[in-house]
């Protein structure tokens, strides 16, 4: 059974950083792609930032280019999202999901991020 458990989320004023932690399980997570996907209240799933199954290769929607770093460790099953200069837009539940371009949650609870001065 796929298990995704999403942790690091918060309150965070205007411009300051979060760093958004994945946790894997009952798949084999280093043979798998993996994204980000956030809702806003009120609106459907955005696809935010995907990661190939190395690392070598991330990908970003423009909403977060240049402010977002997608990372994973294989090693640990845990995929990773460091969020700076963040924005009140940025303000969702933030999900993992498995594959490229996902716009759709993991089936995990989700966490929480609240940019608010």
């Amino acid at each position: 059974e796929v298990q995704l458990v999403e942790s690091g989320g918060g309150l965070v004023q205007p411009g300051g950083s979060l760093r958004l932690s994945c946790a894997a399980s009952g798949f084999t997570f280093g043979s798998t792609a993996m994204s980000w996907v956030r809702q806003a209240p009120g609106k459907g799933p955005e696809w935010v930032s995907s990661i190939n199954i190395r690392g070598g290769s991330t990908y970003y929607a423009d909403s977060v280019k240049g402010r977002f770093a997608i990372s994973r460790d294989n090693a640990k099953n845990t995929l990773y999202l460091q969020m700076n200069s963040l924005k009140p837009e940025d303000t969702a539940v933030y999900y993992c999901a498995t594959g490229t371009y996902s716009r759709t949650p993991g089936g995990g609870q989700g966490t929480q991020v609240t940019v608010s001065s």
